[in-house]
């Protein structure tokens, strides 16, 4: 106990026990709390998209820092559990125990339902594919009188019809048609028939109106058939939808303009 024998004495009492209760004040909020709390202290946050969960773990946990498992998602174009996002970004200040957010790539893609490619052209299968967040693979030109209409549908060798479960990400292989079709005949012969009726005789059979140049000093009346391309020869064959050429008596007719 403090004996004060004067007032100079109690003066000088109260004056030890503020110094003591200062001391008190000082040492909790400038160095127990700092130390029990980190207060102050601040870690910049790594940049783990693109590493792998387990790495990203054992990275993190040298930072003093956690990860939490937010949300899932799959993109074929990254490995199985590889980080997607991060949330805070790198390079942000965090609190050393803080959790990083993350999102990771699933290992197996979740399955959708095929899309209907069949009678569509090649460009509409490719932008409708990559909505689905499928991949266009080997275009396979097939004998058929719609020209670059999809005909069937693969995955993995197989043929998938509409509808029909896939995996997110597959590769689809097309038949396409090649506008030809596959039906063989002779060659007609239109030599010596004049245009009009050459004309009508080849388009009647499926075939196409290719080259015409006209031929002038002939001695041929004037629209008559001199050549075609192919010729008419013995086993000569023509598929369906395929061009002729024709060489024609006179000169060309001139263009009307209505």
């Amino acid at each position: 106990m403090f004996k004060a024998n004067s007032f100079v004495d109690v003066l000088k009492h109260v004056a030890i026990m503020a110094v003591i209760v200062g001391a008190l004040i000082i040492g909790f909020f400038y160095f127990y709390l700092p130390s029990s709390t980190n207060h102050g202290e601040s870690v910049p946050v790594p940049k783990i998209t693109g590493m792998s969960l387990p790495d990203a773990e054992a990275f993190l946990d040298e930072q003093n820092l956690r990860y939490f498992i937010n949300d899932s998602s799959y993109n074929s174009e990254h490995k199985p559990f590889e980080i997607l996002t991060q949330d805070p970004a790198p390079g942000a200040q965090v609190k050393e125990g803080r959790k990083i957010y993350v999102s990771v790539n699933m290992k197996n893609p979740p399955m959708i339902k095929m899309p209907k490619l069949i009678d569509g052209s090649v460009k509409n299968a490719e932008l409708i594919l990559k909505s689905y967040d499928l991949k266009i693979g080997k275009i396979t030109p097939v004998p058929d009188l719609q020209k670059n209409a999809v005909l069937k549908q693969f995955v993995s060798g197989r043929e998938v019809a509409p509808g029909e479960a896939i995996a997110k990400g597959s590769i689809v292989d097309l038949h396409v048609g090649d506008g030809l079709g596959n039906t063989e005949f002779e060659v007609p012969e239109v030599v010596g028939m004049p245009l009009d009726e050459a004309s009508v005789v080849l388009v009647g059979q499926g075939l196409q109106i290719g080259n015409i140049i006209y031929v002038q000093g002939s001695g041929q009346q004037n629209g008559t058939v001199l050549r075609q391309r192919p010729f008419a020869e013995v086993g000569a064959k023509i598929r369906v939808g395929e061009l002729v050429d024709l060489w024609v008596a006179g000169t060309e007719p001139m263009q009307t303009i209505d």
